[in-house]
């Protein structure tokens, strides 16, 4: 032990009085370091100037001048690396490319170096008798790690793992303490706090370019899986390799299908706690096919059943009640409360049979439903059907035109003018409302030097146009219908609103439309009654159910 330490204290004081040879050594290493430097691939493009002693650096290609951090801060400059110099902006690709390999090059090179080093400190004689009785005190609060850790007594029990476990640890022992580094708030790791807005901007271009590629719509982002997406694959690592075309078809569908399932009886048990709802939904596809969807609404959420083709179906009361009897079998009777379908003849005596065998259901229109054929109703009076006419000529003509459309696309907050939907009778009143907005910049077109002097102004068809877009007579129409109905299309987007149940607002939203009709004619009955009596019939007859009154 004592001559280990008089060993130790000779090194010590050799150390700290270097002789001549030592010293000139050490002027020999550093004059031979500073003719490498010179040799360095980046001095082809930075220039030295030493003023007072002290040296700055200028970039040819930018022209940027940056004092102190020596080739290597110049080196990261050319090679775009951001963090203590900006990136150079006008350095050619070939010279940053070779300004990144060779800082990689370097990096290695000292890693290697690193390496060696440790694996040359290590003295087997660290094991040996001699130092049995020297300990290294480490503080409790911190973890014991690595070389060097005291052993104790070693005929004693030891407290510490031996040398082959040390700086080892199990997965996901302290994962658990921590959010992923991708979830937000979380705290972010040293390699992404390092990482600059060049390789950000990298992978966004990656993942941008697939969706170009791919053709996929932008508002694919606003999904609820996208960023667990992104989470997983930074989870996973480098390496990562996305499924192949049959993964995505086969297994995969298959395990997603499996969920799915999962979740349709998660929801089961929400049935029969607190009821549910039936809904019926049906429409025909671009191949002319009638089909069917079912799907369960509970407070929990709606679940999609099926889908039925009923292509070669017929359609009648009983093959229809057979259908929703299925159904109402598959998820329960005693769970269902509410059955909805479409108002018509076949669909409403379907729904009479199913509510006839099952006494505690109870069957509803669909409310969406019954509000278009309403609008459908009073779209088909005389002077409403002249007025629509009127404006679509109006929307045939500005949309026929590219050159018109070129002049309003240049108006100050210009929007398009919203086109009626062939089946959506609602879209004809809201064409109406989006092209009174319209009025000033439509009279403004007409009347420009710019349409005047053109070849439409002398067009038959253009004559009668630009008569009623400057026809005070028309707008105030508009005005008033659009009035009419604002309160019936407010009640639309509630009813056909997904986020929240809208039963309780159909009963009080009636009565509503119906006194703002009266209002608006100052209770002239000669005025209001056609559109009220359109409304009162389809409330009394099909629309109205005692439930409504109860959600009220």
């Amino acid at each position: 032990m004592v001559a280990a330490s008089l060993k130790l204290l000779s090194k010590m004081e050799s150390a700290s009085v270097p002789s001549n040879e030592h010293a000139s050594t050490t002027r020999s290493n550093t004059n031979s370091s500073s003719v490498r430097a010179k040799c360095d691939p980046a001095w082809d493009h930075v220039t030295e100037v030493v003023k007072d002693g002290k040296s700055s650096y200028r970039c040819i290609h930018c022209g940027k001048s940056y004092k102190g951090g020596g080739i290597n801060r110049m080196k990261r400059h050319l090679a775009g690396i951001e963090g203590d110099v900006a990136a150079c902006m006008g350095v050619p690709y070939d010279v940053r490319f070779q300004m990144v390999e060779n800082l990689k090059e370097i990096s290695k090179s000292k890693e290697q170096t690193k390496r060696d080093q440790e694996a040359s400190n290590y003295s087997p004689l660290e094991d040996s008798p001699e130092f049995e009785d020297v300990q290294e005190i480490t503080p409790r609060s911190f973890p014991l790690r690595g070389r060097g850790l005291g052993r104790g007594n070693r005929s004693g029990p030891s407290n510490f793992p031996p040398r082959s476990n040390l700086g080892k640890r199990k997965v996901g022992d302290i994962d658990n303490y921590f959010a992923p580094r991708t979830t937000p708030g979380a705290q972010p790791s040293i390699k992404s706090v390092l990482a600059g807005k060049e390789k950000k901007w990298r992978v966004d271009m990656a993942v941008a370019r697939w969706m170009y590629d791919a053709c996929i719509p932008i508002n694919v982002v606003n999904s609820s899986y996208y960023q667990p997406m992104f989470n997983a694959v930074a989870s996973y690592g480098p390496g990562y390799r996305g499924p192949n075309y049959h993964a995505l078809r086969v297994p995969l569908l298959r395990d997603a299908k499996r969920e799915v399932q999962l979740i349709v009886d998660s929801h089961r048990s929400y049935w029969a706690e607190t009821g549910c709802t039936i809904m019926a939904d049906g429409w025909t596809d671009t191949r002319h096919r009638t089909l069917i969807n079912f799907l369960v609404y509970c407070p929990k959420g709606i679940i999609f059943i099926r889908s039925v083709d009923a292509s070669d179906l017929v359609k009648d009361a009983i093959n229809l009640s057979n259908l929703f009897d299925e159904i109402v079998s598959w998820v329960g009777p005693a769970n269902i409360v509410h059955l909805v379908t479409d108002n018509a003849a076949n669909y409403v005596a379907a729904g009479r049979i199913v509510c006839g065998k099952y006494r505690n259901i109870s069957w509803l229109p669909c409310a969406a439903h019954c509000l278009n054929l309403i609008f459908k109703e009073i779209g088909k009076m005389d002077h409403i059907a002249k007025l629509a006419e009127r404006a679509s000529k109006i929307t045939v003509f500005i949309y026929n035109h590219v050159a018109l459309q070129a002049w309003l696309r240049t108006r100050k907050n210009w929007t398009e003018i919203v086109r009626p939907g062939p089946t959506r009778f609602a879209t004809t009143f809201i064409a109406l409302g989006s092209l009174k907005e319209h009025k000033h910049d439509l009279q403004a077109l007409v009347t420009s030097k710019f349409y005047v002097e053109s070849r439409y102004a002398k067009d038959k068809k253009a004559k009668a146009v630009v008569k009623i877009i400057l026809d005070n007579q028309f707008w105030n129409d508009c005005h008033v219908i659009v009035h009419i109905m604002s309160p019936l299309i407010r009640l639309l987007r509630i009813v056909d609103f997904d986020e929240k149940p809208a039963m309780g607002y159909v009963y009080d939203g009636m009565y509503r439309v119906i006194d703002g009709i009266k209002k608006i004619f100052k209770d002239k009955k000669r005025l209001w009654e056609p559109y009220v009596n359109i409304i009162k019939d389809r409330w009394d007859n099909q629309f109205y159910r005692d439930i409504h009154a109860a959600a009220y």
